[in-house]
């Protein structure tokens, strides 16, 4: 702690020992050199990394470990000329309760209430960039917020405290909640499909935490970009963990004993019978978030020995407006993509796992081709992203309306492009193959491993071989891998030998640089966000004519191995070497 409580030395006593070390630099530079905590060479390096990552300079020293937290806010704040407090000498208890503050400004800013007098709010900031963002919190709270400088490396672990003490008051709320479930149907009962979060924020008075716990939940799942929220009972516990990045992660424990109250509360969002807890159900959420802004949730239950287990789906309108470069795709499978999609008939195909992606990649396809000249259906179970401009079908099977039944209307509808969810069985494929002949083009997806078996599922279901060959355009296999932080990734050192192993050839492992995650304040254990990994196959005049002759999925494999397609496997590799994913993390995701 001595470099961190004790001043740097003076410029004085300095002079004439290194008069060149600060020329051309100035401000926080000039000084982290005159301080002795960077060379002139390594100044000059840290200001021209820091501008290509659009950070401040004091940020980025200290996240690339140049120098230590402590020592840097110390002379940026002698340099600024600001105050700096010492975290390890504040005590939790004497902090202004969290509930009063936004979390996500909070968590967002990085910053930590320490006192409040009146109207003034004094808080703790890791950067002095930080200052010109506290109107947000002005405006928010209504407070005036004045910032004092804290090392980074104690502010983080102390903020991150100091909100899990507020989140672990609120389960001890949830503690003491009465048996009344009577009390929660009331909210959100009204004739609106939308849940007012600000509303029911006033609405939700202190008897009443469970209604803010689920509130906080849901909000807290957006603002972390989880995919997927379930709440699960066991023997004696209950957890809630979040999807982030297509990984599971725990973040709540609430008591046992609230099971059933919390389901009940998320069934009355959800316009679900709450007295039925025998059969699974599906509902919906729409949450509004301000007059501008709501969030779509698909909602499901299912019965468990232990209780109710409920999996919320988090539905973001922004993937369907996602560009084709966002993607993933090389430039050749771009191309191919963009090609068949330019056809006025044929069948492109998608192929994946549950959670692959599938629906992103056809939605881009349908925002090229969602043109004023052209009429476009899609059938979906359910229909997830709404698109202006496009005609979407809910397929209710429990009424006869099937795939089948709905491609069958959309024939008759006049179509250009129609979209199918999912070719599960013989009718529909049939139905599909007709309309692809027929002057249509059809997307759609079918659940096998790659774009070879794609072809031998639908032989499998009873298509003739002379349709598939005749009707067949594009397959497009896809995983997501997790992308690595550009943050914290570091070079990882494995041996010539195991690269090898994986697929890399020669000439590969002599010029790449092979990357494995770190972790870092910014990702979620040094991955941030997934990138797309591709097979695109399109059906050309050898691979029909091997179709016709009832080839297997391993013939058509090596053919389009021969035509120069490479397999997901080799894809995710061709990723790795870009840096963009992980050499285990593409393992993780292509392994048979």
């Amino acid at each position: 702690m001595n470099d961190y409580r004790t001043p740097p030395p003076s410029h004085s006593a300095l002079e004439g020992t290194r008069p060149d070390a600060e020329a051309g630099l100035r401000g926080l530079a000039k000084r982290l050199v005159t301080d002795e905590r960077l060379s002139y060479a390594a100044a000059v390096r840290a200001e021209q990394e820091a501008r290509e990552e659009e950070v401040s300079l004091l940020e980025h020293v200290i996240e690339t470990g140049q120098v230590s937290a402590r020592q840097a806010t110390l002379t940026a704040a002698w340099e600024y000329g600001l105050p700096l407090i010492d975290l390890d000498a504040v005590r939790p208890d004497t902090l202004p309760r969290a509930e009063h503050f936004p979390e996500k400004i909070l968590r967002k800013l990085k910053v930590l209430p320490l006192v409040q007098h009146g109207h003034r709010l004094t808080v703790a900031v890791p950067y002095p960039s930080t200052l010109a963002q506290l109107d947000e919190l002005q405006f928010a709270t209504g407070l005036t917020p004045e910032g004092i400088l804290a090392p980074v490396d104690q502010l983080a672990p102390v903020l991150e405290g100091y909100l899990a003490r507020s989140e672990k008051s609120m389960l001890d709320e949830l503690k003491g909640v009465d048996d009344a479930i009577g009390e929660l149907g009331v909210e959100g009962g009204g004739e609106s499909d939308e849940v007012d979060l600000q509303a029911e924020a006033r609405a939700a008075s202190d008897d009443a935490p469970i209604i803010k716990f689920v509130n906080k939940i849901l909000l807290d799942a957006i603002h972390r970009s989880a995919s997927d929220i379930h709440f699960e009972p066991y023997e004696t516990s209950y957890r809630v963990r979040f999807r982030i990045d297509g990984m599971l992660h725990d973040v709540a424990h609430p008591p046992f004993a609230m099971r059933t109250r919390i389901a009940a509360r998320l069934k009355v969002m959800s316009r679900l019978d709450i007295s039925e807890r025998r059969l699974p159900q599906d509902g919906a959420i729409k949450l509004r978030l301000s007059k501008s802004r709501s969030i779509d949730f698909r909602v499901n239950t299912l019965p468990t020995v232990y209780g109710e287990k409920l999996v919320l789906r988090i539905l973001d309108p922004t993937s369907a407006q996602m560009g084709i470069e966002q993607l993933g795709f090389t430039a050749e499978q771009r191309g191919l993509y963009e090609e068949t999609l330019s056809h006025p008939q044929g069948m492109i195909l998608v192929t994946g796992p549950t959670g692959s992606g599938k629906t992103v990649s056809l939605y881009t396809g349908i925002n090229i081709l969602n043109q004023v000249e052209r009429n476009i259906c899609t059938a979906e179970d359910p229909v997830e992203i709404k698109v202006p401009g496009v005609n979407q079908v809910n397929v209710l099977p429990k009424i006869g309306l099937d795939f089948a039944s709905a491609l069958r209307a959309f024939l008759r509808q006049d179509p250009d492009v129609v979209m199918v969810g999912e070719i599960r069985d013989l009718e529909t494929a049939e139905i599909a193959v007709k309309a692809s002949q027929t002057g249509h083009l059809v997307l759609s997806t079918v659940h096998t491993n790659s774009a070879a078996e794609t072809l031998t599922r639908l032989a499998n279901m009873g298509v003739a071989p002379f349709n598939i060959a005749s009707s067949v355009s594009l397959i497009i296999a896809q995983r997501l891998a997790r992308r690595l932080c550009p943050h914290c990734k570091q070079a990882a050192d494995i041996p010539r030998e195991v690269l090898a192993q994986q697929g890399f050839n020669e000439a590969e492992i002599d010029g790449a640089t092979i990357f494995e995650p770190v972790g870092c304040r910014r990702c979620t254990k040094g991955f941030k966000g997934r990138v797309g990994i591709y097979e695109v196959v399109p059906i050309s005049d050898t691979m029909s004519q091997l179709i016709m002759k009832n080839g297997n999925a391993m013939d058509f494999d090596t053919q389009a191995r021969q035509e120069g397609h490479p397999d997901l496997r080799r894809s995710g590799l061709l990723k790795v070497m870009q840096g963009l994913t992980s050499l285990t993390e593409v393992n993780r995701v292509t392994k048979d």
